[in-house]
């Protein structure tokens, strides 16, 4: 992503989620751009427990940019509403959203301290429509993360903070999304690509492209919004 070479250089950066995918792409993004990134994954922390969130930013010291990649739908099916268990809904309201309120309180001390910040919150298309997976909590969650991005902006501008936001499309960027577009057959895959204009899938790197937008210097007056990154498919 040479387009974005030494805009981040001197930066501390925060991405979670980077187990796989999007997670990758974003810190191999932030790297390239001359940020120094702290890599963290639901298997080395419990993201939705605020103690362990908070020993893991306290290890780091300063942040500028945070971005909360960390979700997903937890190996989760659709299920009826009417057949839905709390537990199944707080797993996945847990793994979204939750993380990503525990990731940005922690990050934003430093940043108010210091007058500056960079978060970056990817939620779904499944957050502005609805949910192609049918999991209800999924998209409840995506489309609390957009909420939570505006309220942010809101709040933490005046110190210098932008909060900004990404709903990707269809991204082949973990075995779960895999598995769901093979689950189509080829007849589902060809009405998906049907719908989206620019008739592809998207990449990780699409996604990243995004973020390291949002938290270059190009995106300073940029706050509160969400972008789509979906080659078009959310015009219907």
């Amino acid at each position: 992503m040479s387009e974005f070479a030494a805009t981040l250089t001197g930066r501390v950066a925060v991405v979670t989620g980077t187990a796989q995918g999007i997670g990758q792409a974003v810190a191999r993004g932030i790297r390239d751009a001359g940020g120094t990134v702290h890599e963290v994954d639901r298997d080395d922390v419990d993201l939705s427990v605020a103690r362990a969130v908070e020993e893991f930013f306290a290890g780091i010291g300063d942040v500028d940019v945070l971005v909360n990649v960390a979700g997903g739908v937890v190996g989760q099916t659709h299920v009826p509403i009417d057949e839905l268990t709390d537990e199944a809904w707080d797993a996945v309201v847990d793994a979204n959203l939750r993380t990503t309120m525990n990731c940005t309180r922690a990050a934003a001390r430093s940043m108010k301290r210091r007058g500056f910040g960079r978060i970056v919150n990817i939620s779904s298309g499944a957050g502005r429509s609805v949910s192609l997976t049918g999991i209800q909590a999924y998209a409840s969650a995506k489309a609390a993360q957009i909420g939570f991005t505006r309220q942010l902006a809101h709040e933490l501008g005046p110190f210098g903070i932008t909060v900004n936001c990404i709903a990707p499309g269809f991204v082949l960027s973990n075995p779960t999304t895999q598995r769901q577009w093979e689950s189509y057959g080829e007849e589902g895959q060809r009405a998906l690509l049907e719908r989206i204009p620019v008739r592809a899938l998207g990449s990780p790197d699409d996604i990243a492209r995004g973020v390291l937008f949002f938290v270059s210097p190009a995106a300073g007056w940029v706050s509160g919004q969400t972008l789509s990154i979906d080659g078009g498919h959310s015009l219907f």
